[in-house]
């Protein structure tokens, strides 16, 4: 390796040190476009070769690494000078085995690539909302799926993972080869080392009923108390979200939701066999009949579709934007926390918000996988969820202004925890672990990162 003209060159793989190199251009690109990305050197690889010719050259230039895949939690990264920037971009497929039930994903796949391999086999994944969120780094992260009230936290259905470490080994971690680092690897915060390829379970899925009802904002102090009611009992089979929403004129967003602040209310239930049709309908109908009559919908589209139907429920963008965001978890919450949650992000509260969301959480969220790792669960009814999107006179520090308000006006009810898929800037307060199993995982990290190498790819807690 030389170190000539500000660019650092390994034998193997060039790391191009500062733009307008096409290397480090593709490598810093990011799906949230406001934050500022300058690592001091960047680079994509493509294969596990060049995942270890990363981590050797960054040694050789002394420099830290991190890692971005779509780059959806860029605002998180901070300050990237002596960093290595590295973007995993294999050129691998997912691989499904059916038989097995198993999928194999490889470093770089987005949650679409990974829907579309099993749906080919009656299968599906503990996908997110987004298709375009990168599978791995939501599953490392926890996951709250739209099949999470069913069967729990996405990190759960982790069989296997690869990874390269700090000292440019390739380990492989399931619950038989070291089980403590598969263990703190699933919702411990990051920072262990380049995963390259992992192992998920998959399960049996013909259809899912699944899409959104919309109403009038003006309408939310009548609907979403009567939402609020029905997911105190509501069976676990079904995972709703309900947000106030000021959508973009953008060619996935009904132009009938384009005008003014709308409440939508949208969710999913599986429905793994034909026999089961009948009663997700029952489930579906039982929610949505009362609110359907108690206001008129401007948009509806609830329907029985194919798995993949569900990565475009959540009407999530497709395109790169720049966003700010805002998370935390919410407990105890009755009808005075909802009234205060229509009132601040509502109508007449000004909000900038394009979303201020309220995700569905109980049922196998809140229970321990079987062999679960550090975050195996989530406490509390909901997750709040914040995103503007800084265009024109909506600037960053109005949308913060506003993600502010509805953190304070909702206190009584915050948990003081965050699921780590969500946590997307490091000024923000998170917590997701005990303080026992923090520490715990902070020892495994040390001992597979002893240098911190990858420190700046670790999700600290700001309270305790």
């Amino acid at each position: 390796m030389s170190d000539t003209a500000g660019t650092i060159v390994s034998s193997a793989l060039p790391l191009s040190a500062f733009p307008p190199s096409a290397g480090y251009t593709a490598a810093v690109s990011s799906f949230n476009l406001l934050p500022s990305i300058a690592p001091s050197a960047a680079t994509v690889v493509r294969s596990i070769r060049e995942s270890v010719d990363a981590v050797r050259a960054a040694a050789s230039a002394r420099l830290g690494i991190s890692i971005s895949t779509t780059g959806h939690a860029a605002a998180g990264m901070g300050d990237l000078t002596g960093t290595l920037l590295v973007r995993p971009q294999f050129e691998t497929p997912v691989t499904v085995d059916a038989e097995r039930r198993v999928a194999t994903i490889p470093a770089g796949a987005n949650w679409g690539d990974v829907v579309r391999a099993a749906e080919l086999h009656g299968l599906a994944a503990m996908h997110g909302s987004s298709p375009t969120v990168g599978a791995i780094g939501y599953l490392l992260r926890g996951g709250l799926s739209f099949y999470g009230r069913r069967r729990g936290l996405a990190a759960n259905s982790l069989l296997s993972l690869t990874l390269v470490t700090a000292s440019g080994d390739v380990v492989r971690t399931d619950p038989t080869t070291d089980p403590d680092l598969f263990w703190a690897i699933r919702g411990g915060g990051g920072g262990f080392g380049i995963v390259v390829e992992v192992e998920i379970e998959l399960f049996p899925m013909w259809r899912v009923l699944t899409g959104f009802t919309a109403w009038d904002a003006r309408d939310a102090d009548r609907i979403a108390p009567l939402w609020r009611d029905w997911t105190e009992s509501a069976p676990s089979e079904v995972t709703t979200s309900l947000r106030l929403m000021n959508l973009p004129a953008l060619p996935e967003v009904p132009e009938a939701l384009r005008y003014g602040q709308v409440l939508v209310l949208d969710g999913a239930i599986g429905v793994e066999a034909p026999a089961d049709l009948v009663f997700a309908t029952d489930v579906a109908e039982a929610l949505l009949a009362p609110l359907r009559s108690n206001v008129t919908p401007i948009m509806d589209t609830w329907h029985a579709g194919p798995p993949s139907d569900l990565a475009a429920t959540h009407l999530d963008p497709l395109e790169p934007m720049p966003y700010v965001s805002d998370h935390f978890l919410i407990d105890h919450f009755d009808d005075g926390g909802i009234d205060l949650w229509a009132s601040t992000a509502g109508e007449g509260s000004g909000s900038v918000l394009a979303a201020a969301e309220l995700r569905q959480l109980g049922g196998a969220f809140a229970r321990p996988g079987g062999d679960g790792g550090a975050l195996d669960r989530v406490g509390g009814q909901f997750a709040a969820f914040n995103l503007g999107v800084s265009v024109g006179d909506v600037t960053p520090e109005l949308i913060a202004a506003q993600q502010r308000r509805i953190r304070s006006s909702l206190g009584y009810y915050d948990t003081g925890y965050t699921v780590p898929t969500f946590v997307e800037t490091r000024d923000s307060r998170h917590r997701s672990l005990a303080s026992r199993e923090q520490e715990r995982v902070d020892q495994i990290r040390r001992r597979l990162d002893p240098t911190g190498v990858f420190e700046r790819d670790v999700i600290r807690a700001t309270i305790r």
